[in-house]
């Protein structure tokens, strides 16, 4: 556990640090005090708050471990390569299926393999991805991509 965080850690804080570079370089909205790189900062702020604590709790883990407790020989990482996945397929096909049909069909394998339970991840997989295409779609203005259902309007 100790090391996978470490790595998940390292991953974050290189993913992290990529969109603090990028988001730095997004224009100024005029009339506007918070440009277009304001929500990404802050997702990338969090996101290296994130990575430090992750690694900072395996060091601390490693350095509590008792002399009684058997070093874990073996690691799962099924579960990271299920995410990995997920992310991948939604980029690949996200533009030409549709958020709405994919969105669910990438999130309900992810919490699945974290072994949150069906009913559960069928009501957040459902819930979440019709949260976000909202938040996107009415709040922000946003369009998501629409695939296979072009809307009926």
């Amino acid at each position: 556990m100790q090391r996978s965080d470490r790595w998940v850690g390292l991953g974050l804080a290189a993913l992290a640090l990529a969109v603090l570079w990028t988001a730095r370089d997004f224009p100024q909205v005029p009339g506007q005090k918070l440009g277009a790189a304001f929500l990404p900062m802050i997702i990338g702020a969090g996101l290296l708050l994130c990575s430090l604590a992750l690694i900072v709790r395996s060091f601390r883990a490693s350095a509590y471990r008792s002399a009684e407790q058997p070093v874990p020989v073996r690691e799962h990482f099924g579960s990271s390569l299920v995410i990995v996945g997920a992310v991948l397929v939604y980029i690949l096909l996200s533009e030409r299926v549709g958020f709405l049909i994919i969105a669910p069909l990438c999130i309900l394998p992810v919490f699945l393999v974290l072994r949150v339970r069906w009913p559960a991840a069928l009501l957040w997989t459902l819930g979440g991805t019709v949260a976000v295409h909202l938040a996107f779609y009415k709040m922000l203005r946003v369009p998501l991509p629409w695939g296979w259902i072009t809307p009926f309007y």
